[in-house]
């Protein structure tokens, strides 16, 4: 009989933590996985050790965000991802409510025993998750991507915090690596609403792409290839990469305007989103298809490796060294 009951409280410990992860599936690839991947590039690692409290910050905040966002439109996600916990019965939504609510002091006790500065970074994405779901900024498309591009900012500068030596400062490299990122996610991150439009619609939800069809696109096809120009110059790629990075991104661009069914716009919506290098072997198909982020993300990666490069005196300082 013990050993029954154990059994039970495994099963049940093991369907719990899978509710949680369900509702953070969808998000593995396209925000947790890149988002950590630019907090490890945007500040120089301290310790390998640091890695896991980076994924593991990163993820409670995520799991937060998600719960919040996902209570207030079952309803959407009955179509366009019908696997979370609410449309498919894993949890009622006074539970999902509650836990909603009990993870957000969780968040900010895990911060403050890094440190101050951590602590009041998981403030402001409670914060701006208030005012994203239960005050419905995402109603609006401008006030959504706005809000979306300051949460990834957070989120990188709390990565990028737990990365390094010192938790109580971010570098400037950093810093100007995450001012660049919440200006890229907030000017395109629409791109990622084109396969949703039909959810969104459902909810009231007022999209770029629902508002302004042939603009928004527009906008997509656009801001991809000026951000890769802006970003080369930034982080001062050679002219190889650059020239890759800019082709990949007009075509990224160029797919949202010629290819616009709801299959098209996923796919579209892969080659902009983003993925990680080292993932499992069944995902390696998609990393050519979800690149242009990756690229992006790493970017400032590439910066600290030609300055280590030159601080080896094996070359000479570039002209370009960035004065931060």
């Amino acid at each position: 009989m013990r050993a029954s009951n154990s059994h039970l409280q495994i099963s049940d410990f093991l369907y719990h933590l899978h509710t949680l992860f369900l509702f953070t599936k969808a998000d593995i690839r396209t925000a947790l996985i890149p988002q950590t991947i630019f907090a490890l590039a945007a500040a120089p690692v301290c310790h390998p050790s640091h890695v896991i409290h980076v994924v593991a910050w990163m993820w409670l905040h995520l799991l937060t965000c998600n719960i919040a966002n996902q209570i207030k439109a079952p309803d959407e996600d009955k179509i366009n991802k019908p696997f979370r916990p609410l449309p498919s019965g894993r949890i009622s939504e006074g539970h999902a409510r509650m836990l909603r609510w009990i993870l957000v002091p969780v968040c900010l006790a895990v911060s403050a025993a890094y440190s101050t500065e951590l602590f009041f970074t998981s403030l402001d994405i409670q914060i701006l998750t208030v005012l994203y779901s239960e005050l419905r900024g995402d109603a609006g498309f401008l006030l959504k991507n706005s809000l979306t591009g300051l949460m990834y900012g957070c989120a990188g500068s709390g990565g990028a915090l737990l990365a390094v030596c010192d938790r109580s400062h971010v570098p400037k490299t950093a810093q100007l690596a995450v001012q660049l990122s919440m200006a890229v996610f907030a000017s395109t991150l629409h791109a990622q609403d084109f396969k949703d439009v039909s959810g969104d619609r459902l909810t009231g939800r007022c999209t770029f792409p629902i508002a302004f069809p042939f603009l928004s696109r527009l906008s997509v096809a656009l801001g991809i290839p000026l951000w890769s120009i802006c970003l080369s110059h930034v982080w001062h790629l050679d002219l190889l990469s650059s020239t890759a990075f800019l082709l990949y991104s007009s075509y990224t661009g160029v797919r949202f305007m010629l290819y616009r069914s709801i299959g098209d716009d996923k796919r579209s919506c892969k080659f902009y989103s983003v993925s990680a290098c080292c993932i499992p072997w069944e995902w390696c198909i998609d990393i050519l298809a979800k690149f242009w982020l990756s690229i992006h993300h790493v970017l400032p990666g590439y910066w600290h490796i030609c300055m280590a490069i030159c601080n080896l005196r094996f070359f000479t300082p570039p002209s370009w060294h960035l004065h931060l």
